[in-house]
């Protein structure tokens, strides 16, 4: 048996014996020449058999197996998983790659129903229903290798600059953001568990351990029934975290190179790609990213004629995208840090500017929708009860993230990023579903 060939490699290969695999796109039954598109995980081939409807009585081994591989091609159904043994030939006028397989053999490794549950028409939530089904279209294909090329381009850009990956645990015996958003573990004996809805608490405690730069991409839990096109219960999430900071420009610098490195390796990589299947072109920003701090912003957002209906004084989903359609206007940028948030919209553990009282914060929009949180972290621990008190929070309760700070901190800072979010407006979708592999949300628990 012949070695299995991918599709992407068939063009370089001589004509030949080949075996290729893979599913069943299309299948054009003529009379006199049947054609079928196969794919596998690297692209389609046109397999060609000359058909043979009919032989008689007296018909040789080799005319009774011709015919019944024309039998055999006329039954396939669409999905149906293939491997065929056959003859290489490469011809300029196939428009599919410029080349063919001449089917000698043909084995059905897994036969297909006939009706397909789903179509290019249907609903995205019928499209989740049969993700398995939806994740075979070329296009959704591509998004998750773009989506492996940007993460592999982020861990290279922090292992070549000698940061150390973690895996923080996601039992938590407390919440590391609001308690609001927990999802509750039964399982221990003494106490509830809870899933970690981020990794903010083990970051820092890295820092104070002496690792210095450390990352981290993992899952992350937020129990918050929210229905919105970027919201998800169960979610990835990057996140990085850097001693002996001045503040945190140091932290948003460094992400924004991040950014820009990843996205250049996906440009490099699957720019061609993304043109053809998506429409769009993959620009690579330019740093400095722009910074606004948020009252200017609010200010930039009322003189659109938009009011912002929060009263917390926090930009909302529709401030977020005026304030961005601000800045590509203004300086053709896809991204803007909005900067110095105050405390009572922040976590008890952003460090405040002593003369404003502002957060030492930031976050980060691309092309209108928030992204990431960022900022420099409170190291001294008598600050950090005093702000976690305002915050209605029992130190006592926090008394094993507070002790990390009772045997000497350095001043740190750190950011943490939704992978799916970036995914989503990289590639110009409208959803988060679109891009995460199985999405998981308040009425969305499989496959």
């Amino acid at each position: 048996m012949s070695e299995r060939v991918l599709v992407k490699d068939l063009q370089a290969r001589q004509d030949g014996p080949v075996s290729v695999s893979g599913w069943v796109e299309t299948v054009r039954d003529q009379k006199k020449v049947q054609f079928v598109i196969l794919r596998d995980e690297t692209g389609a081939v046109q397999l060609v058999n000359p058909a043979t409807r009919e032989v008689g009585e007296d018909a040789t081994p080799e005319q009774s197996a011709a015919l019944a591989l024309t039998e055999t091609i006329s039954a396939l159904t669409h999905g149906s998983f293939l491997t065929v043994h056959g003859a290489l030939k490469h011809d300029e006028r196939v428009k599919l790659g410029g080349v063919e397989v001449k089917i000698a053999t043909l084995d059905i490794a897994g036969e297909a129903l006939p009706e397909t549950p789903i179509a290019a028409d249907s609903s995205l939530d019928k499209r989740m229903d049969w993700r398995f089904l939806d994740l075979r279209q070329r296009r959704n294909n591509l998004v998750f290798r773009v989506q492996t090329t940007l993460e592999h381009a982020m861990r290279s850009y922090w292992v070549e600059r000698d940061y150390i990956e973690v895996h923080s645990p996601k039992l938590m015996a407390s919440a590391s953001e609001s308690n609001a958003e927990l999802f509750e573990v039964p399982y221990f004996e003494e106490k509830t568990a809870y899933l970690a809805q981020s990794p903010q608490f083990f970051k820092q405690m890295a820092q104070v351990s002496g690792f210095g730069k450390i990352f981290e991409i993992a899952p992350a839990f937020r129990a918050d029934p929210s229905f919105t096109s970027r919201h998800a219960t169960e979610f990835t999430s990057i996140d990085a975290e850097i001693s002996w900071i001045d503040g945190w420009e140091d932290v948003a610098a460094m992400q924004e190179e991040l950014l820009v490195t990843a996205i250049q390796a996906v440009a490099d990589k699957h720019g061609d790609e993304i043109k053809e299947l998506f429409g769009l072109d993959i620009v690579v920003p330019t740093i400095p990213f722009p910074r606004i701090p948020l009252a200017e912003a609010r200010e930039i957002v009322a003189a659109r004629g938009y009011e912002i209906p929060r009263t917390d004084g926090d930009l909302d989903p529709e401030g977020e995208r005026q304030i961005a359609a601000h800045v590509e206007e203004t300086y053709g940028h896809p991204f803007v840090f909005v900067t110095d948030y105050h405390p009572e919209i922040r976590a008890f553990y952003h460090m405040r500017d002593e003369e404003s009282g502002l957060t030492k914060s930031y976050d980060l929009l691309y092309k209108g929708v928030e992204i990431t949180t960022g900022a420099q972290r409170e190291h001294r621990v008598d600050v950090l009860i005093e702000q976690a008190k305002e915050k209605g929070l029992d130190p006592e309760h926090l008394d094993f993230y507070l002790d990390f700070f009772r045997y000497g901190a350095p001043p740190h800072g750190g950011f943490g990023m939704g992978l799916a979010r970036v995914m989503m407006l990289l590639l110009g979708q409208e959803s988060i579903r679109e891009v995460t592999y199985l999405f998981r949300g308040p009425t969305r628990l499989a496959p």
